[in-house]
């Protein structure tokens, strides 16, 4: 004998079904949209510096910190701060900066 589900056991399993997509999918853009690309620029200006897309989520902080090396991490924000004239430590997703390369 075959089980049939109610209307609102159908509206459970297609919720169900649906979230668990919308979730596989976010985590396929949250992977993607946390590595942040580098990208090489030859400027003269560029002299020891590296281009850098800011990922979502990422902040001076953690970009800085990303980069210090075995340097202090304060120093770091403000080489980032200075190589890119920023009246404002507060990056969004997208934006392009130079990095220090070390």
């Amino acid at each position: 004998m075959a089980t049939r589900l109610t209307t609102r056991g159908k509206n459970v399993v297609r919720g169900t079904t649906v979230l668990s997509l919308l979730i596989v999918i976010g985590a396929g853009f949250s992977a993607v949209g946390n590595a942040s690309e580098k990208v090489v620029d030859s400027s003269p200006a560029s002299s020891g510096y590296t281009k850098l897309v800011v990922a979502p989520g990422e902040t001076l902080w953690s970009v800085a910190s990303m980069v210090a090396g075995s340097e202090s991490v304060t120093k770091a924000e403000q080489e980032i701060i200075d190589a890119n004239n920023l009246t404002s430590p507060d990056l969004s997703a997208g934006m392009r900066i130079w990095v220090p390369s070390k």
